[in-house]
């Protein structure tokens, strides 16, 4: 979606008028605004105050909403609708922090950093707002989705000739504490001779009955699906 001529020329004012250290975060904000608006008006078929017959909803007001960037924290102006709802594809609900940011939560929480750590991390790298608790777990939980669905996947679709299982220790957090716990994983070469992790799961102990669990659950991926 391309930035109208005004837009531009309203980031280039932005960039003249703007101290040296904020000019890369005034950039941002103008460049995310006219983008926001841009989409909006893509969707409802009209700029503002323009009558079109193409036009599906009217414009009421704004809310703002704060979006945590490596350049800095931008207050942004979202639009709301009359009647009906606009969901911005541009700040998809991962963008509350960029990429960037969004794994680095990941990794720390993973390695069993408390919440305040994280929030000073992300602070550290440049979103002056830092995360709360609550948007740590969202994102866990985002994370916790992904690799569900890998564990779901089918496995009827490659021929595994080779398949080498191990297991190692890790650091979790369960129920609120950092405990150790087996992790099992199995990888497999397939027989085009490509390498490929099949599956893994975690457990209290490595005991012969959860390498049996485990095992049975990738012979059922192996011809479902």
């Amino acid at each position: 979606m391309a930035l109208s001529q005004s837009a531009l020329l309203e980031v280039l004012d932005t960039l003249k008028e703007a101290d040296v250290a904020d000019r890369v975060r005034s950039a941002a904000a103008t460049i995310y605004q006219a983008l926001i608006e841009a989409e909006l008006t893509s969707v409802i078929g009209a700029h503002p105050h323009e009558r079109t017959d193409a036009r599906t909803a009217q414009r009421n007001g704004h809310r703002t909403r704060t979006l945590a960037t490596t350049a800095g924290d931008l207050d942004l102006r979202i639009p709301k609708l009359r009647t009906g709802t606009f969901f911005q594809a541009l700040l998809g609900r991962r963008r509350r922090v960029d990429q960037a940011l969004y794994a680095v939560v990941m990794e720390a929480y993973l390695h069993g950093v408390s919440t305040r750590k994280v929030d000073d991390l992300v602070k550290a790298l440049g979103a002056d707002s830092g995360i709360s608790k609550s948007e740590v777990s969202r994102i866990c939980q985002d994370l916790d989705e992904e690799v569900g669905a890998f564990r779901a996947r089918s496995l009827k679709a490659a021929q595994y000739p080779y398949v080498f299982l191990d297991a190692t220790y890790c650091k979790a957090r369960v129920n609120r504490r950092v405990v150790s716990q087996a992790v099992v994983v199995a990888t497999a070469v397939r027989a085009d001779g490509h390498r490929e992790v099949l599956g893994f799961d975690v457990g209290d102990s490595e005991d012969g009955a959860f390498w049996t669990a485990f095992a049975r659950s990738l012979k059922a991926a192996a011809y479902t699906g």
